[in-house]
């Protein structure tokens, strides 16, 4: 029994001392750092955030002293990924890989930059000295078929340097895949992965049928888009890959249409789950993307990240202030948005006779917010006008106009200059509606269209695209009654 317990204590005492040793790495970082050819000069320490120049941030700051040597420090947990040192003009830097805990010294030559530079205590560093170089060479070569491309007078000789190409472009891939190999899981082994392009593998590709498969290409690309990105890596906020992967995967890649978008991000904030500044990210890229989307109707799929991430605690990042913001936002927006029944409206004109919006019998309504003191109303609203009396009254359209601001006497003399006398002209001279909240109504004009159901199925349009919107309900009409 005594012997049983010795061996626990020293067991125990052991286990104690591989933490210990696991937890000796500090947190934070000691770059020494020292030009040849600088003194005097300020420097500072700034990194990536998602996307490229000029968009860093700052995170330390230094000065060289007489003999060019300075020294960033900090003791506080630092998030790696691709950072930069800046000269005082700003403009001239030189990058460098950082991990936390990282303790190393670099030697930096400024009139051989990017390329003059040498670093002690961190291999990682040195590999990455060796690609820098390695992408200089490659883009001269790259520069140079270029050229003898634009000098190509044959298609044989045009082809040879398209198969040059593609050797050259294989090569970099080769570099980067045997180094991930060689290294996993390191920062720059990740940021390849986070770079890797899916290759289509050749066709013909078929469908059960036997039929060509037309979308392989497209599906295949897309499917494996992300294969090489890690989600839980959280240094890879921290260069400037993720926004420019974000846009082309959601502007390029992703049917602009609400459901679709909807799934999609869900799918991606699903693999960031458990990160945390890869999640934080996301969830502000994907929420901006919707909120300031100009493709009509996608205003939805803010609304639903924000029932669904910010509603449920997962912007954790937030003030209770700033979610309050959100949430607000979205509240506006919600009883608004495409396919919901349009909040009913019923207000007096110009005579105290009240007009139900829901009690307009057409078969589209066009509903318009406006001003006769807006400068934009008085030259969108005759030219709605216009369209009403050319094509649009012959689609069964219907025009329910609400006034917003302005004096009775303006608006009746603008109704009469531009005879919109086939109009609904209401508005609230008792301010008793709740017509601005419920159409999120901030500025003038504003354009719905309702159906014969006065479901709203278009918003925020103009003249322009009043037509489109009919002509695609139509559409959607049409293919429903087929199925």
């Amino acid at each position: 029994m005594r012997k049983s317990l010795l061996f626990i204590i020293v067991a125990l005492l052991a286990v104690g001392n591989l933490n210990a040793q696991s937890k000796s790495k500090k947190d934070g970082y000691k770059i020494k750092v020292k030009f040849t050819d600088v003194t005097d000069s300020s420097l500072f320490l700034v990194h990536y955030y998602g996307k490229p120049l000029p968009t860093i941030y700052r995170t330390d700051s230094a000065k060289l002293d007489k003999n060019g040597y300075a020294v960033f420090e900090s003791d506080t947990f630092t998030l790696g990924g691709i950072y930069m040192v800046l000269m005082s003009d700003k403009s001239t830097y030189f990058e460098m890989l950082l991990n936390n805990g990282d303790e190393f010294t670099v030697t930096a030559t400024k009139s051989e930059l990017p390329t003059g530079l040498s670093f002690k205590g961190s291999p990682e560093n040195e590999r990455f000295v060796k690609y820098v170089g390695y992408l200089m060479d490659y883009s001269e070569r790259s520069q140079a078929l270029n050229e003898k491309f634009t000098d190509a007078t044959t298609e044989k000789d045009s082809s040879n340097i398209r198969k040059e190409f593609k050797k050259l472009s294989d090569e970099l891939k080769d570099y980067r895949a045997d180094y991930m190999e060689k290294y996993p899981g390191t920062l720059l082994a990740n940021i390849f992965g986070a770079l890797k392009v899916p290759v289509v593998p050749e066709g013909p590709h078929y469908n059960d049928d036997g039929t060509v498969d037309s979308n392989f290409a497209y599906t295949y690309y897309k499917e494996h888009y992300w294969d090489g990105f890690d989600f839980q890596d959280d240094r890879l906020i921290h260069t400037p890959i993720y926004d420019g992967r974000l846009d082309e995967y959601f502007n390029k890649l992703t049917i602009p249409i609400v459901d679709t978008i909807q799934a999609e991000a869900d799918k991606i904030l699903a693999k960031a789950e458990g990160s945390k500044d890869v999640f934080k990210y996301t969830l502000w890229w994907l929420t901006r993307f919707t909120e300031s989307s100009k493709i009509m109707g996608m205003d939805a799929a803010f609304v639903y990240l924000v029932e669904n991430y910010y509603m449920r605690g997962k912007a954790f990042w937030l003030q209770p202030e700033d979610l309050e913001k959100y949430i607000d936002r979205a509240h506006k927006i919600a009883p608004n948005v495409i396919g919901n029944i349009a909040p009913e409206i019923k207000m007096p004109d110009v005579d105290g006779q009240i007009h139900s919006l829901h009690g307009l019998s057409a078969k589209y309504t066009l509903l318009v917010f406006w001003s006769p003191d807006c400068g934009h109303c008085l030259k969108e609203i005759p030219k709605v006008d216009s369209l009403y009396k050319a094509e649009l009254k012959d689609k069964g359209v219907k025009i329910y106009g609400v006034r917003t601001e302005g004096t009775v006497e303006k608006w009746k003399e603008v109704i009469e200059e531009n005879e919109l006398f086939d109009w609904v002209h209401v508005y609230d001279p008792e301010r008793k509606s709740r017509f601005k909240a419920d159409y999120d109504i901030y500025s003038t004009p504003v354009l719905y269209l309702l159906d014969e159901k006065k479901i709203i199925q278009g918003k925020r349009m103009d003249h322009t695209n009043i037509l489109d919107v009919i002509e695609m309900v139509e559409r959607k009409k049409r293919n429903q009654n087929k199925s």
